[in-house]
């Protein structure tokens, strides 16, 4: 039913007719509007032309870079969202007399549609809603329902794009929208909201629960799901929608479509809009209880733990305690064991016609070796680990293994231990930076210490106790690190931020043999988050494994509302006492760990922008130098042994050192090394069985 317009109002329609109907300058063909189509767009913006203009040419913009020209509601991506019970409008109005629509966030899944689709459904019904005149006249509420919903559930891009819509691209007046029941990681103490809206939508958004829902829509116009007394026919809506719409489907036909949807298991058809859920509150994480009372110096904890630590340099200060902390487990909801992984090959010859990783997917394709990223095999970005080390064949290297034997690695490691720190420590013991260091002398070389932006311009805020370390063909790989301090946890999460990390590595429990390793420096359990400084960190995922654990983490960031994926790796099956028996499951870690970074590169395409292997993983133990540098040796040794066939343990920690003081902690730490890259050129079948009969000639030495 056409709207009855007063002469002024006809007016206005004639001149937005001429406007948008007029030849284009371009030579391209418009769509040419309909009477009834300008009117929708006068009335969203009470007749005033310029405005109204604005608001189709924003509309024609959004539908074309989003793909949603065509809107046919029987492709089968289309149809899935539209029946999903994701998006309806009521048949109900609020007392204004606005047309009402409900998003329920809980049937969202974002990893099994895409924007376009759930857009395009969101959109057929937004067009069938708007074809009253009473909607165009008094505009739309927007309810986006969180009830029940977790993280996983969100899509900040998504809601974006739909609120834009919504607000200043579609012809209906957004009245208000509903945020309702928002779980705490929605509720963040610095304004989260501020992600999921921009600055000219947050005078019309407000976060109620049910209870106060009544306050701006009728109790009779809410579903029951929403403590209303509404019954809602999602169906009825649809048939609606499609008998109406473009296409004009009659009954029989869309008895079809849900027949269809029925026979296809992939498609939930409801025919109501039901509003139970089995979600618990999410409750927040409890406050970290670490102790900053003092500290003790790693060479002190060293002799205390059955000589656990190396590092005897001359001490800063003399503090001397520990901190105390009382989360050391690490909760899971979901229970994923994997099989054994295998990684790169262990040399370029074996390599030339093999299969290669997928960088999208991270699937194995059909066995190994292969060689790792040949297009970066060449990168030379100044790393002081390249192919033109000297170095020795798996063959040699073997031997020279077995003629030392134990007690021959453990001298080679004391002349080591024994060479100089290649540079100073001058900031790590300035006097405002002492307290930021978890052990008093394990202290950062300045050469290469990680430098934090300063905050307000103030230098002494630039310090946190962390390195670069080169890679193999890749300078700066890594950030060695300590376990972060609760005073320092805002520090490091600002250094995760800024260096654009797309993964931690973390190579310790918080808690062994009663001592505090670490502090519990992010959300360790899903869908719970905390503040660090002006970063919000949600926990949305954890994966459990046999050795190690994986945890999804999206940092927000409120004041430029941006957000970003970081995968946590925590390898959870390092023995309290020596090293692992086997480097099995190590190695699975790292090369897990290894294919993870290739494949979030890959994700980034060409928005990044630096090194092809991507930014600087970080990776921390306790004082970030004894398991942290086993990883990164065995990280860079496999990868050159992959690419040149050569290796030398010795003189890849030396390199190491020479950027992070004192990495590779122990003398067991060292010789597991050596077996570790022994087994996993064994795995990879270029190194036959060797015998090592009287190699392990002593009891460990380490911890």
């Amino acid at each position: 039913m056409a709207a009855s317009l007063c002469p002024e109002e006809e007016q206005a329609a004639v001149a937005f007719l001429k406007e948008v109907n007029q030849p284009q300058t371009n030579g391209q063909t418009a769509p040419t509007v309909t009477w009834e189509e300008a009117v929708k767009f006068l009335m969203a913006r009470k007749f005033e032309l310029p405005r109204a203009l604005d608001l189709y040419r924003n509309h024609r913009l959004i539908r074309q870079r989003e793909g949603l020209i065509n809107l046919y509601p029987l492709d089968k991506s289309v149809q899935v969202e539209l029946l999903s019970l994701k998006f309806t409008i009521l048949p109900a109005r609020d007392s204004s007399g606005a047309a009402i629509a409900l998003f329920t966030a809980r049937y969202h899944n974002p990893a099994s549609t895409s924007h376009q689709a759930v857009l395009k459904a969101l959109m057929f019904q937004l067009d069938s809603a708007l074809e009253s005149t009473e909607t165009q006249r008094n505009g739309l509420v927007f309810i986006y329902d969180m009830t029940g919903s977790k993280y996983s559930n969100f899509d900040y891009d998504l809601s974006i794009k739909i609120l834009d819509l919504l607000k200043g691209g579609f012809p209906a007046r957004l009245k208000k929208v509903l945020v309702v029941t928002a779980p705490l990681w929605f509720k963040a103490p610095f304004k989260i909201l501020r992600l999921f809206v921009r600055q000219k939508l947050r005078d019309r958004v407000f976060t109620v629960n049910s209870p106060q829902l009544t306050d701006h829509i009728p109790v009779e116009s809410l579903p029951k799901q929403l403590g209303g007394t509404l019954d809602v026919d999602h169906q009825a809506w649809l048939k609606h929608c499609l008998k109406h719409g473009a296409m004009k489907v009659d009954d029989k036909m869309f008895e079809s479509f849900l027949k269809a949807a029925r026979n296809d298991s992939n498609i939930v058809v409801a025919n109501s809009v039901k509003g139970t859920s089995d979600n618990s509150p999410v409750s927040p994480v409890s406050e970290d209880l670490d102790s900053q009372g003092s500290k003790e110096t790693v060479s002190e904890k060293h002799n205390h733990e059955e000589r656990e630590k190396e590092v005897e340099e001359e001490k800063p200060g003399n503090e001397a305690s520990r901190d105390m902390n009382g989360q050391a487990e690490v909760y899971t909801l979901s229970n994923s064991d994997e099989s054994s992984e295998v990684g790169s090959p262990p040399c370029k010859r074996a390599v030339e016609s093999s299969p290669d990783l997928s960088p999208v997917s991270g699937q194995l394709q059909p066995q190994l070796p292969r060689k790792k990223r040949p297009a970066d095999a060449d990168f030379d970005d100044g790393s002081i680990h390249t192919s033109q080390n000297q170095g020795m064949s798996i063959e040699e290297f073997a031997k020279m293994v077995k003629a030392k034997g134990k007690q021959g690695l453990y001298k080679e490691y004391a002349f080591l231990k024994a060479e100089a720190p290649k540079g100073t420590f001058n900031d790590s013991k300035a006097r405002h930076n002492l307290p930021k260091n978890r052990y008093t002398d394990v202290l950062c070389l300045d050469h290469s210490r990680v430098r934090l932006e300063c905050i307000d311009g103030d230098p002494t805020t630039d310090y946190i106790n962390a390195n670069f370390v080169d890679g193999y063909k890749q300078r700066n790989a890594y950030i060695s690190t300590q376990g972060p301090l609760p005073k320092s946890f805002d520090d490091f999460w600002r250094m995760v931020w800024e260096q654009q990390a797309l993964i931690i590595v973390m190579t310790t429990k918080a808690v062994e043999r009663n001592r505090v390793k670490c502090g519990q420096y992010w959300p360790n359990e899903e869908d719970t988050y905390e503040q660090y400084g002006d970063l919000i960190v949600i926990n949305t995922k954890i994966e459990l494994n046999k050795d190690y654990t994986v945890s999804t983490l999206v940092i927000q960031n409120p004041k430029t509302e941006e957000h970003r994926t970081v995968t946590h790796f925590q390898f959870t099956s390092w023995p309290d006492y020596g090293v692992p028996h086997s480097a099995s499951g190590f190695l699975d870690f790292m090369f897990r760990v290894r294919r993870h970074q290739e494949q979030r590169v890959s994700e980034l395409g060409g928005s990044w922008k630096g090194h092809p292997l991507g930014p600087p993983i970080i990776i921390h133990c306790s004082a970030g130098i004894g398991r942290t540098g086993t990883f990164i040796t065995m990280d860079i040794c496999t990868k050159w042994l992959a690419d040149d066939c050569k290796v030398d343990v010795e003189s890849t920690v030396q390199r190491i050192r020479s950027q992070r003081a004192f990495s590779i902690q122990m003398p067991d730490q060292y010789v597991f090394c050596h077996l570790a890259l022994l087994e996993h050129a064994q795995r990879e079948g270029v190194l036959g069985e060797i015998d090592l009969d009287g190699f392990d000639d002593s009891e460990s030495e380490s911890d």
